[in-house]
């Protein structure tokens, strides 16, 4: 190789970082690489709001050509590595197999849905992990509303009308909180129809894995909205008319929307390199143990907590992000620009964006609600996206003054977005909260 060649595996969170990084540094003295399936950064925090007709699905996508100069771009999925040999192999979108020499390797292939053997659930229910399952679901609430309005049986028209979010995490509670005020605004001139919606989860209350007081707010704010919260319940089994749930009720519904958590990609199981609950083991320094050239971030990696010893980072974009500036860092630092360091990070906090005029916060620790919470995590996710902040932020103000659009685009079809993008977990029942890349 004319120039040594870094070659990152995904652009999300971790990898999208660590190329920006290492273009910024590297003056054009290295050849890097990004392979990914698609040709953006994906700001999940606010897919959401897309889901909810407040923006448009553009919005959050940041075009890597645009915001990643010097870095060459290559769509595909990696599905091989050959360590000794130095090199990743992959297929692009329309099959074409190549592969790809390098000197140093990041792999930051990050997370996908995490599917759990509960029958009926792959048949029935919707994911939430990308822009196709953002717009189908968006499509999918809307025609359920219409087709309410025209159905004659009342069962049907309630079955309709009723929508069941598993997993009470990051985005089960994003979701609910901003599809009730969608179909709230879909049937504003309805008034025949009454939407339902539940929020279902194995733990004892909504975001568990946040700050309580983060938690208490969001739940206050989903009962006033009429979101009805079953805690310690799970998904026993779905039908195409319902779900089964463990407490021993069913609840008549088209739409069961699977929001439970995420799993690393399982390309990291099929390496043959150590792994620690699902993600690959490194060590402080990114490093993977055997490998000097190999190194590994975002919810890929099993990196160590420095500052909990002994446990490992959670699956945030908060740590993802800067994981990826540390890869960058110590990639440079291995050909002679600077000097290593470890991860260590702390949490800054978490924002949740509730819809309406409503958000929870604790920026540094200090809990908010209301309007003040509203102003941080707006302003969080406008800074901390690389792109798009000003047609975010007018489409958020166009949101303010009009009413949404309530018609179905009809671009993805339900075959299109199958759940099963996760292979089975071993446990044993749903609603298991998720530690999300979307902080």
């Amino acid at each position: 190789m004319a120039r040594p060649r870094i070659v990152i595996v995904g652009a999300g969170f971790a990898g999208f970082q660590a190329a920006r990084t290492l273009s910024r540094q590297s003056g054009g003295s290295a050849d890097i690489v990004i392979v990914n399936p698609t040709d953006y950064f994906l700001y999940l925090p606010l897919l959401p709001e897309v889901a909810a007709g407040i923006l448009e699905p553009r919005r959050v996508t940041v075009s890597l050509a645009a915001t990643l100069p010097g870095v060459r771009v290559i769509l595909g999925e990696v599905d091989g590595f050959d360590f000794d040999n130095r090199t990743v192999s992959y297929a692009d979108p329309e099959g074409t197999r190549g592969s790809l020499g390098y000197h140093r390797l990041v792999i930051a292939a990050g997370s996908v849905n995490k599917l759990l053997p509960v029958p009926g659930v792959t048949e029935y229910a919707h994911g939430f992990r990308g822009i196709p399952e953002a717009l189908f679901l968006r499509d999918h609430i809307t025609r359920q509303i219409e087709m309410a309005d025209g159905a004659t049986d009342p069962a049907e028209c309630e079955s309709r009308c009723t929508f069941v979010v598993v997993g009470a995490g990051y985005t089960g509670t994003e979701v609910a909180a901003q599809g009730v005020l969608f179909t709230d605004a879909l049937t504003r001139n309805r008034p025949h129809l009454k939407p339902k919606w539940l929020l279902v989860d194995t733990a004892d209350r909504v975001l568990p894995s946040l700050d309580a007081r983060l938690a208490r707010a969001a739940d206050r704010v989903l009962r006033e909205r009429g979101v009805r919260v079953l805690l310690q319940s799970s998904v026993k089994e779905a039908t195409s008319d319902g779900v089964h749930l463990s407490t021993g009720e069913y609840v008549p519904t088209k739409s069961l929307i699977w929001c439970v958590g995420v799993r690393p990609d399982p390309l990291v199981a099929d390496l043959g390199l150590e792994t620690k609950q699902g993600r690959l083991v490194v060590d402080e320094f990114l490093n993977v143990p055997g490998h000097p050239d190999v190194y590994a971030c975002g919810d890929a990696a099993a990196v160590p907590d420095l500052t909990r010893p002994g446990e490992i980072t959670g699956m945030t974009a908060q740590h993802a992000s800067r994981q990826g500036t540390t890869v960058a860092k110590n990639i440079a630092a291995s050909y002679g620009r600077g000097r290593r360091r470890a991860y260590k990070h702390h949490d800054l906090g978490f924002v949740v964006d509730l819809g309406g005029l409503d958000s929870a916060a604790n920026p540094l620790g200090v809990p908010l609600s209301g309007l003040p919470a509203k102003a941080v995590t707006r302003g969080y996710h406008l800074l901390s996206m690389p792109g798009n902040r000003v047609r975010v932020a007018a489409d958020w103000l166009l949101d303010a003054v009009l009413p949404r659009q309530g018609v179905q685009l009809g671009l993805v079809r339900s075959s299109a977005v199958p759940l099963d993008s996760a292979f089975p977990d071993a446990m044993p029942d749903t609603g298991v909260t998720e530690r999300t890349t979307s902080s």
